[in-house]
């Protein structure tokens, strides 16, 4: 049995993101494997998210890395990630890696991983997760607004995850989805411009109440042509629209409690199965209210709610605030912290959804980490080079467990 693996070196390089900026990519250095990972980048964040780079400047980051990193990591031993991990949190020094930048934690602590699981000759999502690795399904945004488009709706995500036989068809009957809206936008808007936004979704000038039913319509015939269960959902990122007290949409102001009643309303009036951040990221109070309303039936995901933070992922459990957490490992920065946040989470009964990020890289490791943590849905973009690699990834992954 293998005790030790020594880490030799390790380098990071600037890369981009799928927005065009630029992204930080890791490789951690054994003596015969190697790991390599990038982290990704949000355009909806929470407060209490770490640092992505310190001064949001990506070279701070390098600098960090070249003067106090590098040296510190040769010689540690791999196989320990949770020392590997603790590590980073000593050589930063603060408690949310803004000295370091939480992206250069995230692509050092996967790569390890990976350079281990590697070097064993074993899939990431075994080495991670062990014994009991579960397919996801594909939660897919096909209509954007908010910070990810541009005279879009307000609620950022209209998503849906098709429940096909395979992973593979509930990957397909999203496209399909997503192929059948365009079509109606375009019909809808003659004569007008309709675009992608930042994950590929739709993006156009129409308002929420329409994108409502447009995704209605067409989950309702793909559903229907192809004799499968297709979920509707939405990521309202409410604290982007949150402004003195009231929810500020393009055509009206909501208090609290109208609030309330809308995201109750999306469920139990249109079905909508999946309702993710329905209110500022601060709110556990209303959070419980919504649960409590139609949690029974429907999953109320806490994103810049817990930020992958166990601490919050705590507090939303005292407070039966939610039924599931979205899980992001560069909003808390190492692995370690992130499975730490996981197993709070189903310890207790809540679903976990691992997600993407808006500027994404190819890097596929939340597919492995998907299925590590037995998660109900991977939530990523239907179509995109940078979601589809983590997609196709689950895919193969799907046929290895078969």
């Amino acid at each position: 049995m293998v005790e030790s693996i020594e880490i030799t070196d390790s380098r990071i390089t600037k890369i981009f993101d799928s927005r065009g900026n630029p992204a930080i990519e890791a490789t951690i250095i054994l003596n015969y494997a190697t790991g390599t990972s990038s982290a990704p980048a949000g355009a909806s964040t929470g407060k209490t998210e770490v640092i992505a780079y310190p001064k949001n400047n990506i070279d701070n980051s390098v600098d960090f890395y070249n003067k106090h990193v590098r040296n510190a990591l040769k010689g540690f031993n791999a196989l320990n990630q949770s020392g590997f991990d603790t590590l980073l949190h000593e050589l930063d020094g603060t408690d949310n890696f803004s000295e370091m930048g939480g992206n250069l934690a995230t692509a050092l602590s996967i790569a390890n991983a990976k350079a281990v699981s590697n070097y064993l000759e074993i899939p990431l999502y075994r080495y991670v997760g062990g014994l009991h690795p579960q397919i996801p399904r594909p939660m897919g945004n096909i209509i954007g607004g908010g910070k990810h488009s541009k005279n879009g709706t307000t609620i950022q995500e209209f998503l849906v995850s098709s429940q096909g036989k395979t992973f593979y068809d509930s990957v397909y009957y999203n496209i399909l989805v997503h192929r059948r809206v365009g079509e109606k936008l375009s019909e809808k808007l003659k004569g007008q411009s309709v675009g992608l936004g930042d994950e590929k979704a739709w993006t156009a000038d129409v308002s929420d109440e329409e994108a409502i039913e447009i995704m209605k319509e067409a989950a309702g015939e793909i559903s229907s042509e192809n004799k499968v269960k297709i979920y509707l959902g939405v990521d309202f990122a409410a604290d982007s629209f949150y402004n003195n007290g009231k929810y500020d949409y393009k055509t009206s102001k909501k208090t609290q409690d109208e609030q309330i009643d809308y995201a109750v309303s999306l469920n139990k009036e249109h079905g909508f199965y999946f309702i993710e951040d329905p209110l500022y990221d601060n709110d556990f109070e209303g959070f419980a209210e919504i649960t409590k309303k139609i949690g029974e039936d429907s999953l109320i995901v806490g994103d810049d709610l817990y930020t992958t933070n166990s601490a919050r992922i705590q507090k939303g459990i005292d407070m039966k605030s939610t039924n599931a957490v979205l899980i992001k490992v560069n909003q808390i920065g190492t692995l370690s912290d992130t499975v730490k946040s996981v197993k709070l989470a189903t310890k207790n009964s809540m679903d976990t959804v691992v997600s993407h990020r808006s500027g994404e890289t190819t890097d596929d490791f939340i597919a492995h980490l998907a299925v590590a943590f037995n998660s109900k849905f991977i939530k990523t973009g239907t179509i995109g080079g940078e979601r589809l690699a983590k997609l196709n990834e689950v895919i193969r992954l799907e046929e290895d467990l078969i």
